[in-house]
């Protein structure tokens, strides 16, 4: 199956995708983030998924674009054919909680594809960097506006401009990934995590993960509005009074997600 550039299977509610192009480090073409994005916009129109789950190889989440593939582009190949944009963003419309569990290297459009993630677990192997810059190019699968929102402005230049490598603990002390865990129970620890989640509420996942990701995009007015309408919105919800009901009746809720 290593012709395959992705692996995609489910364990209970949680849809998982695994990055398969081992010998390239499973570095990113088009054929992949094809392949990526539309197991992604499954996964979210499944009922039956409530989060999902990417993740590489021990040696590699992702390393990077395709250089070979790209190293001969012009301006109207890239402009023409929406490089990027075209199939790179699709992980922006789904609403469903997206994990990224990371071992070893997660390199240039590697890391930008793990920042695009809504949690990111780290095995204390990952590695993470933006190097474009050593050839002669930059970011640009959202490297420069979604790192300087996780690590703030004077991190993400020292790690665009010098092409810095930052550990797992480096990583996690600067706010670029939620968690780090041993590589020996990566998979595992993403996977309960993961289970954890799409165990709760659907709707107030989706109303979450909306809200949360508002915070970037708006002012603090706005967003707090929009966050309020939300926890209004809860209130119609069968979930949210099976929840509240069940904490009352000291048990544990049955959430149809609803």
């Amino acid at each position: 199956m290593t012709d395959t550039p992705i692996l995609v299977s489910t364990a209970g509610r949680v849809g998982l995708i695994r990055l398969n192009r081992p010998a390239q480090l499973n570095a990113l073409n088009d054929a992949l983030m094809d392949a990526l994005g539309a197991a992604l916009l499954a996964f979210d129109a499944d009922p039956a998924i409530g989060a999902i789950v990417i993740t590489g190889s021990d040696k590699a989440f992702a390393a990077g674009a395709d250089i070979a593939a790209m190293a001969d582009y012009g301006y109207m190949d890239v402009y023409g054919s929406d490089f990027i944009t075209r199939n790179w963003e699709t992980i922006r419309q789904v609403r469903k909680p997206v994990l990224a569990a990371v071992a070893g290297f997660a390199m240039g459009g590697g890391c930008e594809l793990a920042l695009s993630c809504d949690i990111i677990v780290a095995a204390e192997s990952a590695r993470f960097a933006l190097p474009e810059i050593k050839l002669a190019m930059m970011p640009g699968a959202g490297g420069t506006q979604r790192l300087p929102r996780a690590v703030g402005k004077a991190k993400a230049m020292d790690m665009c401009l010098s092409a810095r490598m930052l550990d797992a603990q480096e990583a996690d002390r600067y706010g670029l990934v939620s968690r780090v865990v041993p590589d020996a129970e990566l998979f595992e620890r993403t996977l309960a995590l993961a289970t954890q989640i799409a165990g709760y509420s659907l709707p107030a996942l989706l109303a979450i993960k909306e809200s949360v990701n508002r915070a970037w995009e708006s002012s603090l007015a706005e967003g707090i509005l929009f966050e309020r309408r939300e926890l209004h919105a809860r209130f119609a919800s069968a979930d949210a009074k099976e929840g509240m009901h069940a904490f009352l009746d000291k048990r544990k809720p049955a959430f149809q997600h609803r």
